[in-house]
């Protein structure tokens, strides 16, 4: 064994203690993966909705005297699960318009809405029969009367959302028979009095959610009448809406477990394996393919000395027969001078 053997296990000695000194104070070496963080709970699903309203406006009221605009939002049975709404009738008051008296928005024989949810279904309908809508500055003339208007959006859990909107019987709009399609817009316009577009049976679906409208009015009419100017804006007949209840068959995915948090022990370092020469002390084979001989101090190396050890003993025992030569001389001298 030489002395680049005692250096190459003292460096892989120095690089165990090294690792191990690093987890014992808390940091990690290059191989330690650290624990994985455990994953976010998914979030909870949103709760089984339905909704329904029979009457909804969104109106500007535009007055003649000082150009004031009066908003009109004003919504009739409108109900959201579970609720149940029947009123006929639907009356606002608006300031500068007849004299502070109500105008009546809608009347009808019948007007119901519905809204019901539970973990397993979810439906909002509406039902309108002989309805009749005004808008402000028009007491006389119906901007739209329907025979029988109905809305249903129906959610259950498993099963695709359904929306249907039915318009029974005739349309009268401004005082004008008119035949309207199905997802189609029909305009009707009238001189000195103004301009309706209609969309019959409007319908959406997703795979969670389904609403439907029966029948919905942009309006824009001049009626120069009861002090009103101009109304624009819209209306709507018969909507309905629902969002899916969680379908409670499906199996939940699982959540994956989180990753063990005890750290990886890292690989140890082994030193490299001494040759045939430097475990037994047997000879190398030389280049020849004969033997190497024996140095005189081979056995030096077996304990870890020096093999340049022989000759600094040498020296140093030469310089101290040189320097005791020179003392006995020195007192010699001293002495045949004192004698004299």
């Amino acid at each position: 064994m030489n002395s680049t053997t005692l250096r190459t296990r003292a460096a892989a000695l120095a690089a165990t203690a090294t690792a191990a000194a690093a987890l014992a104070a808390g940091t990690a070496p290059a191989s330690y993966a650290a624990p994985a963080a455990p994953a976010a709970a998914p979030a909870a699903p949103e709760a089984p909705a339905a909704h329904a309203a029979v009457l909804r406006t969104g109106l500007d009221v535009s007055l003649l005297d000082g150009g004031v605009r009066v908003p009109v939002n004003a919504v009739l049975n409108e109900v959201r699960a579970p609720a149940t709404a029947d009123r006929t009738a639907l009356t606002v008051t608006l300031d500068g318009v007849d004299r502070g008296r109500p105008v009546h928005l809608l009347r009808a024989d019948v007007a119901s809405a519905k809204a019901t949810a539970d973990a397993a279904r979810a439906e909002g309908s509406v039902k309108l029969v002989k309805a009749r809508v005004h808008l402000p500055g028009l007491p006389l003339l119906s901007v739209v009367q329907a025979d029988q208007v109905s809305a249903r959006a129906v959610c259950s859990a498993g099963a695709p959302p359904t929306a249907e909107a039915n318009l029974l019987g005739g349309v009268t709009v401004l005082g004008k028979r008119v035949t309207l399609t199905p997802g189609e817009s029909s305009t009707v316009s009238v001189p000195g009095v103004g301009e309706v577009v209609l969309d019959l049976s409007h319908r959406t679906t997703t795979s969670t959610t389904a609403a439907a409208t029966a029948l919905r009015l942009r309006v824009a009419v001049n009626p120069l009448d009861l002090n009103v100017a101009k109304v624009t804006g819209t209306v709507t007949l018969a909507e309905a809406g629902c969002s899916a209840p969680q379908d409670s068959s499906a199996s939940p995915v699982p959540a994956a477990p989180p990753a063990s948090s005890a750290p990886a022990t890292p690989p140890a370092t082994t030193a490299p394996d001494p040759g045939p020469s430097e475990a037994t002390g047997a000879p190398d084979p030389s280049p020849a393919g004969g033997t190497a001989p024996r140095t005189p101090d081979a056995n030096l190396a077996e304990t870890g000395g020096d093999s340049r050890l022989p000759y600094l003993a040498a020296g140093a025992a030469a310089l101290l027969a040189t320097g005791a030569g020179a003392l006995v001389l020195a007192r010699r001298a001293r002495a045949s001078r004192t004698g004299a």
